[in-house]
């Protein structure tokens, strides 16, 4: 199943809503296995969730391939049935990401973002800050105006110019320290190693989505945003004791692991602790998985056959 012969008949409410309720099936037992340098990684995320079958994808992420005009991530998704293992689709692996990195960020602000957030920042001008942009404005209603920044600025310009159908304001930002002070969410999908979005820039009540650190020397934000904020992540199991924008503060004592207050497992529970007021700083760490690779998959898999 391709990339262009899916997308036209898939949209981002959609997946957000495959997400929220693939979270209602019991949780998911996930392996996780990571090749090579961190320049250039393959990856192989399975998982199994009761009740809506077996999921493997298999994967490269290769940090030079920009340059070189290839993609960033290549591989491929297999979807097996539950109750036979009979193989049920094989999906595009950019297609699968795309959709559930951008659904896994949304779905995590429409529960713990401001209601009135109208200014959106994407920090990164990439393939995924390009769905990011286009998610964000399509599921909340409310946002009308989007900035972008990239350490490149043509980078952040060509995005702007090349996007279309997003009714919000499009804006390329120069300065990042100014934008976050602005924005009611902040989206960051970077390959940062080091924090790009500091705690001191950032003003009470904002929402922060951090997606780009998926290994153990990543991270987005300082020690001084992680600490000042209501912290939440898409899954405890992919996050914690894996990817350093949980590990590094932890390790400088700057949060625990207890500071953790929730994953979409808790979050999506009408009872669940979300925003606690309007001057609440909150953290999202979107994080992946296996899990949610089936579960847009599986709804993938559904629309197509259909």
């Amino acid at each position: 199943m391709s990339y262009g012969a899916a997308i036209g008949r898939l949209g981002w409410h959609d997946a957000v809503e495959a997400l929220r309720q693939g979270h209602a099936f019991p949780k998911a037992e996930i392996r996780d296995a990571f090749l090579g340098p961190p320049t250039g990684t393959m990856m192989s995320r399975s998982a199994w969730i009761e009740g809506l079958g077996y999921g493997a994808k298999i994967f490269t992420v290769f940090d030079g391939n920009a340059a070189r005009g290839l993609p960033t991530v290549q591989g491929a998704m297999l979807v097996f049935d539950g109750e036979t293992g009979t193989l049920q689709a094989i999906v595009d692996s950019p297609l699968v990401t795309e959709l559930k990195t951008a659904a896994d960020s949304v779905l995590g602000a429409s529960l713990l973002a401001r209601p009135d957030s109208r200014h959106l920042l994407v920090v990164g001008a990439g393939t995924v800050a390009a769905s990011l942009v286009k998610a964000y404005a399509a599921v909340l209603p409310g946002i009308e105006r989007v900035s972008v920044w990239s350490r490149r600025p043509e980078q952040a310009r060509e995005l702007v110019a090349g996007m279309s159908g997003v009714k919000a304001e499009l804006v390329a930002v120069e300065d990042l320290q100014d934008a976050v002070g602005q924005a009611d969410i902040v989206s960051s999908a970077t390959m940062a190693r080091q924090p790009v979005i500091l705690g001191d820039w950032v003003r009470p009540g904002t929402h922060v989505d951090l997606i780009g650190a998926f290994k153990a020397d990543m991270r987005e934000a300082d020690d001084a945003l992680m600490a000042r904020a209501a912290l939440f992540v898409d899954s405890r199991a992919t996050t914690l004791g894996h990817i350093g924008e949980l590990m590094l503060p932890i390790a400088a004592g700057a949060i625990t692991a207890e500071s953790v207050l929730g994953d979409l497992y808790d979050l999506v529970r009408p009872d669940a602790r979300r925003r606690q007021s309007a001057d609440e700083i909150t953290v999202f760490k979107n994080g992946g998985g296996a899990h949610l690779d089936l579960m847009i998959a599986s709804w993938i898999a559904r629309v197509m056959a259909g």
